[in-house]
């Protein structure tokens, strides 16, 4: 809506209401002036009072824009709300004057004391008897009657009241009790100028009705927190009727894949949450797969935009969450998925460039968050996205970057919000509709236009039924022909139209109040981190990766405004049950150790409580006295699914005593997985009797090697001599002058040296 249009709309409104201000404080001072001479103003202030007696619903009017030819039905119900019976009474029609604007239209319903200046004259002989009426009392009544008796004249829009007129005992004469508004758009004849071209978008989207949590069955049978789901989906229901009405009807499919996954899931076996901890079949299978079903038939030759799977919050994201690392990531997911998602259940590829904020409020912040995952398209809302026309312009706008943002009318998107379970609200909201849509027409009827309605997200039953009833009463195209979204958001942008993102200060608070917090985004990552480090040991990482990443995007989830305990429980759901299979991959605990020897091995149990196998792990244990007890430190670990390991670590004791060890597993990226285990180790077998067996024992072996030693010295010596004995020169004495020898000179190399390190680490011979 151009807020220019809003303002001389308001401002024509207002300066009548201003004049009836004026009249009544003129009245009421010329009452004071003059009290005792003016005594017939009673009676005028009494006739306010009585024309509220009767409360009249107006619920239904077919056709909703009846044409000359066709014969108009006004239904509804009258009830007596006075102290006094209502005798000699009657129902009948009243034209009232055009309306010349659209705030006139929203005040429509508004008023409630009979006017015969705005009202109008009882249109004769359409009229219906109402027997006697006590206080407290409803009839309904019926009203038919040629639309060519109306008497209407050009194409306009006009209040239709229906009045109730009667006697009771404290009024003698005939007087109008009780009145009820509608509106009634007219028009004749064939129109004159272009037709508006008009979006109406069908959400289906949910609550969040599915967590991460399965069976541990290898079918990973999926565990609800409860069957709520099934209510929708059965015949009646809000999912039911939101198909079963859309069916046929000139839309544009707007999807949650989200929605589509967890009913599939449900067409499967599944399992519903209990109190107790006990887990129960699910009873919704039948209706699930009728749902989906007609839903495939319901949306063959539409138009479907998919938005990101979860339904994310973009302003929470906006405001909150663009500065918690990691959590944009999960938007650009989330795209990716919903095209996925949406041809693999209903055998449609669907657009998904297109953002859909909540109410269509944005600011800067929230457009680039929108975009930032390829959606180009943000349906934004009018009441946000201001326009300095005197008409309500085409919907596309151009904002910069290649991005658009389709900016859907306020009014009549708002137009069906509210209980419309009572059927004279519904019926308003309907005429309302289609009386918007023809003033909007009015307004620049030479300008081909593109008006969008964004509904809200979530319809009730009632709420759709009045949707359908407003998008089938347009369907003559009189005034207006069907647009899908996507040509909408293609349209010639209205040059006049603001293209200026809203600043960060335009964001309502109410809606700022209701979204998700810094912290919620920093327990969704954490989650994402911990899933991060169970995802690595995993050999089918898919059957944890798959469900958790689901659920992570289910936590930013637009559905969860108004109500941050719900978020809270959600969150902190998923987490506890993401860490609790962490720990099915676990050290078994361990006693203490007491080593029988200078090497000994330790054992360790890996256990693996999950389904499928893990790898990637290692296991090490960290002395922490390496010089008193040495392990090797890293063993690789490898389980089959439901099985343990026992993993030997080799030892060398040096010293005797007490040594902390502590066992822990790793990654292969070096991440400590899990908690550790401390265990102590004593090393006892290294006594000092052992010591000094093994200190004689090497000695005898010294000797004994230097006896050799020195043996084999003494053949080489004789072998040189020529086999004289002897302590003559011949032997080596003294007086040995052999060329070539001299003292001091090293022994000849007799091939047969032995050395051994010795305590300094210098080579001795023997």
């Amino acid at each position: 809506m151009a807020e220019a249009a809003e303002i001389q709309e308001t401002t024509s409104a207002s300066a009548c209401r201003w004049s009836r201000l004026l009249t009544t404080l003129l009245t009421g001072a010329a009452l004071l002036v003059g009290l005792v001479q003016l005594p017939t103003a009673q009676p005028a202030r009494a006739e306010s009072a009585v024309s509220r007696q009767v409360d009249v619903s107006i619920n239904t009017l077919t056709p909703v824009a009846p044409k000359p030819d066709d014969t108009l039905t006004v239904s509804g119900t009258v009830t007596n709300t006075g102290g006094s019976t209502v005798s000699d009474a009657h129902v009948g029609l009243r034209v009232g004057g055009q309306l010349n604007s659209r705030v006139d239209a929203d005040e429509i319903g508004n008023r409630a004391a009979f006017s015969p200046g705005t009202d109008g004259s009882e249109i004769g002989k359409h009229t219906q008897k109402i027997d006697r009426l006590p206080p407290g009392a409803a009839r309904e009544f019926s009203i038919s009657l040629p639309a060519k008796d109306l008497d209407l004249s050009k194409d306009a829009v006009y209040q239709l009241g229906v009045s109730l007129s009667g006697h009771t005992a404290d009024q003698g004469s005939e007087r109008v009790l009780g009145i009820g508004r509608t509106l009634l758009p007219w028009q004749p004849s064939a129109i004159e100028g272009k037709k508006t071209q008009l979006t109406f978008l069908w959400p289906l989207i949910s609550a969040t009705h599915l967590t991460a949590r399965t069976e541990s069955d290898q079918q990973q049978t999926p565990i609800f927190p409860n069957d709520d789901l099934a209510a929708e989906l059965a015949p009646g229901g809000r999912l039911q009727q939101l198909v079963a009405l859309g069916k046929g009807l000139h839309i544009t499919w707007v999807i949650d894949p989200d929605l589509l996954a967890t009913v599939e899931a449900m067409t499967k076996a599944y399992r519903v949450g209990g109190p107790d901890g006990k887990n129960t079949p699910g009873r919704g299978q039948a209706v699930a797969k009728q749902w989906l079903s007609q839903l495939q038939t319901a949306v063959a030759g539409d138009q479907v935009v998919a938005l990101p799977f979860g339904d994310p919050d973009l302003a929470s994201l906006a405001h909150h969450g663009k500065d918690v690392s990691g959590s944009l990531s999960h938007l650009q997911s989330a795209t990716e998925l919903a095209s996925t998602t949406v041809d693999t259940i209903l055998g449609v590829k669907p657009r998904t460039d297109f953002a859909w904020p909540v109410d269509g409020a944005v600011d800067s912040s929230v457009i680039d968050v929108a975009t930032s995952a390829g959606s180009h398209n943000v349906i934004a809302r009018s009441d946000s996205f201001r326009d300095h026309t005197s008409y309500t312009p085409t919907a596309a706008r151009q904002i910069g970057s290649g991005n658009t943002a389709v900016v859907a009318d306020a009014r009549m998107s708002t137009g069906f919000q509210g209980d419309l379970v009572r059927a004279g609200e519904y019926s308003l909201a309907v005429q309302r509709f289609a009386a918007q849509s023809l003033l909007v027409n009015r307004q620049a009827p030479d300008n081909e236009r593109s008006i969008v309605v964004a509904p809200q997200r979530m319809p009730t039953a009632s709420q759709a039924q009045a949707m359908a009833a407003a998008i089938a009463g347009l369907s003559d195209g009189r005034w207006t022909q069907p647009l899908n979204l996507g040509d909408a958001a293609a349209a010639k942008p209205d040059p006049d139209a603001n293209q200026q993102v809203p600043g960060s200060g335009s964001y309502p608070d109410r809606l700022r109040e209701q979204e998700l917090s810094t912290k919620a985004f920093q327990e969704i990552q954490k989650t994402q981190a911990t899933l991060d480090g169970f995802k690595v040991i995993l050999t089918s990482q898919d059957r944890v990766v798959t469900p958790f990443g689901s659920a992570i995007m289910r936590e930013m989830s637009a559905s969860w405004r108004g109500d941050p305990e719900g978020a809270a429980e959600f969150r902190e759901s998923v987490q506890s049950y993401l860490y609790g299979l962490t720990r099915r991959v676990e050290l078994i605990k361990k006693s203490d150790v007491t080593l029988s020897g200078r090497s000994a091995t330790i054992p360790m149990t890996v256990h693996n409580g999950l389904l499928q196998g893990i790898e990637g792990l290692h296991l090490v244990l960290e002395s922490s006295q390496t010089n008193r007890l040495q392990i090797d430190r890293s063993q690789p670990v490898k389980i089959n699914g439901g099985q343990n390991q026992s993993v030997k670590f080799e030892t060398r004791a040096n010293a005797n005593g007490p040594v902390r060890v502590t066992a822990r597993l790793y990654t292969d990226e070096g991440q400590p997985y899990g908690d550790p285990v401390l265990f102590t180790v004593h090393v006892t077998s290294i006594t000092p009797m052992v010591l000094l067996v093994i200190a004689g024992g090497v000695l005898l072996l010294v000797l004994a090697g230097l006896r050799i030693y020195i043996k084999r010295k003494r053949s080489a010596a004789r072998t040189t001599d020529g086999g004289t004995d002897g302590d003559g020169p011949a032997n080596g004495g003294p007086d040995d002058d052999r060329p070539g020898q001299q003292p001091g000179d090293p022994a000849p190399d007799t091939g047969s040296h032995d050395t051994e390190p010795s305590g300094s680490g210098e080579k001795v011979e023997r």
